[in-house]
Order: C-alpha cells, then structure tokens, then sequence
C-alpha cells in the first residue's frame, strides 16, 4: 500500500476530488468530476535543516468519514453546521504527516509534525498552478504590514508578472467555467498568515513575513520592525499547523453560504460561553456626551444592542496618544456615566483603542474598562501578519 505513488480522496458526493502524486516531492491536482481546476500544486515545509514533503517515506494511511453537526457558539450563518467530510492521512518518516479533507464544497489540507521540543519553521510551500488563463480577484497590499483595506483588483492569471505586488487572503479565483475556487486559511495558531506571489509562469506561491526581533517607533498606532529573525516561526515540535483550503462553488451563492472556516477551525474549549453576548453596533463618531446619548437613545429605538464610541475620545484629536486610560482633553465625556445611561436603556457601550494602547497598557485597561461598565473593545491598526502579532492577538 504504502508504495503507491498516488492516492486520491474524494468528496461525500463523489463531485470533489484531489488526487496527491508522491516522487520526489509531494503534488496534488483538484478536479470537479473529469475537470482539472489546480494541476500538479506542491507543497513543503521546512524545519530546521529538513524538508518536509522533500523525498517524502510514507509509513502509513488511515481514512476515515465524518458526518456530524456543529453548534456555533454564534451563529454567524447557521445555528446548526453541517461537518460532513472524507479524511485522508499520511504519515511520512521524518516525524511528520500531511492531512487532507474533501467535502462536497472544497477540499483542505494542513501539515502536522511530531517533533521534541522547540522547533524553528524557516519556510512553508504552497504553489498553486493554473491549468488555464484564470481571473484572480485579489487585493494587493504594499507589503505584510497592511489593515487589509486595498481596492479589489481583477488580474489575468497568465499576466500577474513576478515584479507585481504580492496578494493576500482570500483569493477569489474565476475560472471562467463554470466554477469559482476561493483559496483561505483556517486555524492559524502561532503561526505568520499566508500571503502569495507571482511565478510568472502562471502559478503563485507563498510567501510568509519573518518573526520580528526588533521593533522601532512608528507613530502612535504601530510599531516599525527593525530586524527580523532568519524563520517565520518559532513554535511547538507537536503540533498541527493552519488549514489551507480550497471553496469549490458552481453557484455564487455557495461562496456566502459556505463555512469552511469555521469547520477547520480548532473546537471551543470554553466551558461557560453565557458571557458571550453577540448584536448590532451603531457607531458614534461625534464624541460629545449629549451626542453619545443620542447614539444610545437612537440604538434603542431601533433594537440596536451597541453603540461604539470610535476613534479620537482618548489622546489629541488628529493623533492619537497611547494612553486609553484617560478621555482627551478637549472632550466632554463621563464614561462611566455614559455606561450608566446605557445600561438603563439596554444597550452595552463600546470604545475603539489602538494596539499601541493594547500592548502597552492591556492588563490596565481591562479591569479599568470593566470598572467603567463598558461592554467591549473594537481594537484598530492591529498587524496580524507575522506570528508574533497573530499569536498576540489570539
């Protein structure tokens, strides 16, 4: 068994299918019944002086089907999720294996190791070979540090050159058949996001941000990095690392409907979830105190559970002071009191702060805002890009 050099998975519905070619390296096509969609894709992962997926031993295969039902702690789409889908694992020499799920609407897979102690990832692979001239609908940021707020651009995959700007995630992928392939992550955990670049040969790969070492000033919102480590994580040896998934719809509906994500994702492990309370948030920008009750008063005409008081009640008006334990100078805010009045109306009040404020001064802030009576915190400019921020942040 263990020396066939391809092994294929399929969907529940038998639609779906990702077929992985071992050889010298490890590839993988995904098809849609007798449609090629991706073609010979590689993938690799480089620990210490190892290649994972590099002349791959397999030692062994396991399968297995699941068909259950999730039950979203929020249910942002589905208070019930269908988790319908075929497994397959392989378990290669060299303390490491690579597993794969086909569902009806896309397939996945993630790397997962068995290492003793610390370990340093220097890279990980994920090239993505067009059959065809695709259109990508992408947003290209000018570097890792991005709020993900670029213009959609719609690109020929045969002409994204090598010298264009990398894109990042999601990935929108028409390939002007009759089907759409959204390309994400899932379960990123300790651990860079993933972004892509051009091959120019109709192909992207990954590409990943370093682990920051040293960090400069940058303004009140962010920090610069200074010097940047030689790997893009640094992390536990036993682990199973994020999801990398693939959307198959033939109908955009399916794309909106669809909940890969949350599928991958890790289970909760939060044993009281009560405290919880998820709604609508009206955003008051006008921070005065008789403009903030006005945002409760409209809030809870309207059956709005929140109103966030955004950017600007702490530090000067135009720049923004790292110190969100005091309300700036020039604005006439009781918060505590603005909590009060909420509360007696049934709306909870929220406050915008910046990471600065958070990494500084989060253990302040916390049992201060509770005091207060606030609800919750819309945190901005966060970097979730490298792994020191995206483990920061979870």
């Amino acid at each position: 068994m263990y020396g066939q050099k391809a092994h294929e998975l399929q969907s529940p519905d038998g639609n779906l299918r990702i077929v992985i070619n071992l050889s010298d390296k490890i590839q993988y096509d995904v098809m849609y019944r007798n449609d090629i969609l991706l073609q010979q894709c590689a993938l690799r992962l480089e620990v210490g002086n190892q290649q994972l997926g590099s002349n791959p031993k397999l030692t062994k295969v396991s399968r297995k089907s699941i068909n259950e039902s999730l039950t979203p702690v929020i249910p942002l789409k589905y208070s019930i999720v269908s988790n319908t889908y075929n497994q397959l694992l392989l378990k290669f020499k060299g303390d490491y294996s690579i597993e794969f799920r086909a569902f009806n609407d896309g397939v996945a897979y993630r790397f997962i190791t068995d290492k003793k102690g610390i370990i340093d990832v220097n890279s990980e692979t994920l090239q993505i070979n067009f059959p065809e001239n695709y259109l990508l609908h992408v947003q290209q940021p000018g570097g890792f540090k991005t709020a993900y707020e670029e213009e959609y651009r719609h690109i020929q995959s045969n002409e994204w050159k090598t010298s264009d700007p990398m894109i990042l995630l999601p990935v929108l992928i028409d390939t002007r058949k009759e089907y759409k392939i959204l390309i994400s992550e899932s379960d990123l955990t300790d651990y860079p996001a993933l972004f892509f670049k051009s091959n120019g040969n109709n192909s992207m790969s990954s590409i990943f941000p370093k682990v920051p070492l040293e960090f400069g000033e940058d303004g009140d919102r962010s920090l610069k990095i200074e010097k940047e480590a030689s790997y893009i994580a640094r992390t536990n040896g036993k682990r199973s690392f994020p999801w990398r998934y693939f959307v198959i719809s033939t109908n955009d509906e399916q794309l909106i409907e669809n909940t890969m994500t949350y599928q991958l994702a890790q289970k909760n492990v939060l044993k009281d979830t009560s405290w919880i309370k998820p709604g609508k948030v009206f955003r008051s920008g006008d921070l005065k105190q008789e403009r903030v009750k006005a945002a409760i008063d409209f809030a809870a005409e309207r059956g709005i559970q929140y109103v966030h008081m955004d950017a600007g009640w702490y530090g000067p008006e135009m720049k923004m002071s790292s110190d969100a334990t005091t309300v700036s100078p020039d604005k006439d805010l009781d918060i505590p009191a603005l909590c009060q009045y909420a509360e007696s109306k049934g709306i909870g009040l929220m406050v915008y702060v910046n990471q600065r404020a958070l990494v500084q001064q989060l253990d302040t802030l916390l049992p201060l805002y509770k005091k207060w009576g606030l609800k919750g915190i819309k945190f901005g400019f966060v970097q979730i890009g490298n792994q020191r921020w995206s483990t920061w942040l979870h």
